[in-house]
């Protein structure tokens, strides 16, 4: 492995519990977007001591604007803001990436395993793809499995870690938390760093083509609005049809237009 992408999340990083320690503009946030830091430079450290030449991190929560570029290695290049295109928080991924890490991520708004579990925003109650609620992490696994990309390492809440294993049993997890009720059970923050280290060694000298996602071969996505009239709104995207007075479903056999549905309904 010579070329790696890492998309970085906030929500699923060790300890954190509250909303306001998501939030960069809130006080309480700052010990969280330097344990977030520390996360992805751990995955950068020991990615480049397995011999990876190129790492590029997509800051991917909120702001896009929560990591310390200064607190990661100078091989690692990030990718700081939002692109505005449908690829979102795996904005800079393509078919040259060797793998992926997505790192700090969390469950799926409709799940509870997590107390800040949602999936892209806070206006949906959750998003299904083929029947099943999909996560952030599956969204962007698809995103990487569709440019060819397997996705090797996923770190975040065990729900999440667990959901990983399920699109493919070979991707590594270091699951750092478990949600209960609203609060968040986690290992110490140290121990996080060093898990993580061990699960990018773990891989780095691994088969890599059997990490890869199958896509598969149609979708049918529904997202289940908080408040009716967004249902209503996204009804008018192209080929999509309101089932419900807060669904709105899309079909179709080309994954990229599941994302342009996402980026402009959801």
């Amino acid at each position: 492995m010579k070329k790696l992408f890492i998309s970085a999340d906030i929500e699923g990083i060790t300890g954190i519990t509250n909303w306001n320690e998501a939030d960069i503009e809130k006080s309480f946030s700052k010990y969280f977007t330097e344990q977030m830091t520390k996360e992805v430079n751990a995955a950068c450290e020991a990615a480049l001591a397995a011999g990876v030449e190129d790492i590029l991190v997509k800051d991917a929560h909120s702001t896009a604007r929560n990591l310390d570029p200064s607190k990661l290695p100078e091989q690692v290049r990030i990718l700081r803001g939002w692109t505005n295109d449908p690829f979102s928080m795996m904005a800079g991924l393509d078919e040259s990436f060797d793998g992926a890490f997505l790192i700090g991520y969390h469950s799926a708004g409709g799940k509870n395993g997590n107390p800040l579990a949602h999936t892209m925003n806070m206006r949906n109650e959750h998003v299904k793809i083929n029947g099943e609620i999909a996560s952030e992490m599956t969204i962007n696994t698809y995103i990487a499995a569709y440019k060819g990309v397997p996705v090797l390492l996923a770190t975040g809440d065990k729900m999440i870690c667990e959901d990983a294993q399920k699109l493919n049993p070979n991707i590594k997890t270091v699951p750092v938390s478990e949600g209960i009720g609203n609060a968040s059970l986690s290992i110490h923050p140290d121990l996080a760093l060093k898990r993580i280290k061990e699960q990018v060694e773990a891989v780095a000298g691994d088969d890599l083509s059997k990490y890869l996602v199958k896509l598969p071969e149609s979708f049918r996505v529904e997202i289940a609005f908080r408040e009716h009239y967004h249902a209503y709104s996204g009804s008018f995207y192209p080929g999509a049809k309101q089932t419900g007075h807060k669904t709105v479903e899309f079909e179709t056999n080309d994954y990229m237009e599941v994302l342009r549905f996402l980026f402009f309904v959801l």
